[in-house]
């Protein structure tokens, strides 16, 4: 298991929030109408999440290092159509 957890965030302009998931923990799945909102809500998840799935790799780190990868699509008129 890696260090670094990697964590995605993207736009759902379906839905119109925020989601983040991550293939390095089970159960990660966090919406938010912000991305600052997403942004506060993903260390409590992760914590949340190690020690309720109990993962012995992060046993006896000071910190757990994550990385937050996001993207966003969007599209502007063409100014010179």
């Amino acid at each position: 298991m890696q260090i670094e957890i990697i964590v995605n965030a993207f736009w759902d302009d379906e839905a119109k929030v925020w989601v983040a998931t991550s293939n390095d923990i089970d159960g990660l799945a966090i919406e938010a109408d912000s991305f600052e909102e997403l942004t506060i809500k993903i260390p409590n998840a992760l914590a949340d999440l190690i020690e309720l799935n109990g993962y012995d790799d992060y046993k006896g780190l000071p910190e757990i290092p994550f990385h937050l990868m996001a993207s966003h699509n969007g599209a502007i008129q063409n100014p010179i159509s």
